[in-house]
């Protein structure tokens, strides 16, 4: 250990101070660390065994040209994420640019004129908002208000759970999909639990067999031994740049579930009449797949790193979402900074302590989708990936920072580890 501290003294000029800290809170975590080692050796050999069921071999690597017909990559691909997720279809490509592309793609592929979603877990985060077009947001644009297709929330409850007798009092036969987002986004509260997701999805199926529960699933795959489609839910999305990406897969996002939910999406990705059937994967198949691997191990790095967030700002006085030893469901650690200076010198931390773009300042800036400026650091391998260590938050009273990330726990230690070090050295902490 004394080798370890006399490299970050040398090497990068951390504060004993920080260092100190750090250490304390990650000798108080041991037993949380075991109980995320179990969860994550579990996922390891479930994502085994589908790469195993479905023979994946070296000739999935492969190159294909032209439409795509017959990749063997792409059709291995969507097998093995099927298996996974325990769904009867996959729809995963490298031409879905994100999570909110994913999203998008499921809602409007699905839903049709004069159909209502229904988002149980209150407002979705900023992007979603301007594809459903609430409040008048994206209007023109293609947005499921300018198809005619109407949009109601429910909130949740104060302890962050699914209030789900008032989401059964607010379906009504215009009611086609239940929407349910697993991750935080911008709002203070805990990540929805996979039992949570699940217990509603049961008593809404009971009533309403025909209703289409759709989960964003994003910041939250192998962070329990089970996914919200083993419980029920008819459609789950994400992105391959966040958890099951591994770090690796360079672009992509994913939609699994029930085949016709997924063929209907097919048809919005492409067209009509050719969905699924086309679309080269552009040599990603073997980063996706790798990445896929992976992920299980890279997500245990990154939910260490949060909890040791989380039990370090706790211990100076900050208030954090989730608590340091609570349930995780995603990979987020939330810190109230309180100011706007705090915010600014947490993420200067963050980029410093990034293997790419080290050097870069991040400075507060408007971006597409949110009403605030916001401030992220990032410095990755793969751009706006939120598997590999970053922060953001908006510029907005009480200075919120998101902390996720790490492609291995010892990366996303130091990214506290550096977090706290500008702040003290700022005379913030």
């Amino acid at each position: 250990m004394n080798q370890v501290k006399d490299l970050l003294f040398e090497k990068f000029n951390i504060d004993e101070k920080a260092l100190n800290l750090v250490n304390d809170a990650e000798a108080q975590l041991k037993e949380s660390f075991g109980k995320y080692d179990e969860i994550m050796e579990y996922n390891q050999y479930k994502v085994l065994s589908a790469f195993q069921k479905n023979n994946i071999q070296d000739r999935h690597f492969s190159w294909n040209t032209g439409y795509g017909y017959d990749d063997a990559g792409r059709e291995a691909i969507e097998k093995v994420y099927a298996d996974v997720f325990n769904t009867e279809s996959a729809l995963v490509r490298n031409n879905i640019v994100n999570g909110t592309h994913a999203l998008a793609i499921s809602m409007l592929g699905v839903l049709r004129p004069g159909d209502e979603l229904l988002a149980i877990s209150g407002t979705p985060y900023d992007t979603l908002e301007t594809v459903i077009g609430i409040d008048g947001r994206g209007q023109g644009m293609g947005t499921l208000a300018d198809y005619g297709i109407t949009y109601r929330e429910v909130p949740l409850n104060d302890d962050g759970s699914i209030n789900i007798d008032l989401a059964l009092e607010n379906i009504t036969e215009k009611t086609k999909m239940v929407h349910m987002q697993r991750a935080t986004g911008y709002a203070w509260r805990k990540a929805l639990s996979v039992d949570d997701i699940g217990n509603a999805t049961r008593k809404i199926h009971e009533l309403y067999p025909d209703i289409v529960v759709f989960v964003d699933n994003c910041y939250g795959e192998f962070l329990d031994m089970k996914e919200p489609s083993d419980l029920g839910v008819d459609l789950m999305a994400g992105s391959l740049i966040k958890n099951p990406g591994g770090g690796i897969a360079l672009s992509g996002g994913y939609v699994v579930g029930r085949k016709d939910l997924v063929d209907m999406i097919s048809y919005r990705l492409t067209c009509p009449g050719i969905g699924g059937e086309c679309g080269l994967t552009f040599g990603q198949s073997r980063a996706i797949l790798q990445g896929l691997f992976m992920a299980p191990k890279v997500v245990n790095g990154a939910i260490k790193g949060a909890a040791l967030c989380g039990k370090v700002y706790s211990e100076l006085g900050f208030k954090v979402c989730p608590e340091a030893n609570d349930l995780r469901s995603d990979i987020i650690q939330a810190v109230q900074l309180r100011t706007k200076e705090a915010l600014i010198a947490f993420c200067k931390g963050i980029q410093a302590a990034a293997p790419v773009d080290s050097a870069v300042t991040p400075v507060p800036a408007p971006m597409p989708g949110y009403d605030d400026d916001v401030i992220m650091a990032a410095g990755a391998f793969v751009q706006g990936s939120s598997i590999e260590l970053s922060a953001d938050g908006p510029m907005r009273e009480p200075y919120n920072v998101y902390f996720q990330g790490g492609l291995s726990y010892e990366h996303s230690k130091f990214g506290v580890i550096r977090s706290l070090d500008e702040l003290i050295k700022e005379g913030i902490v």
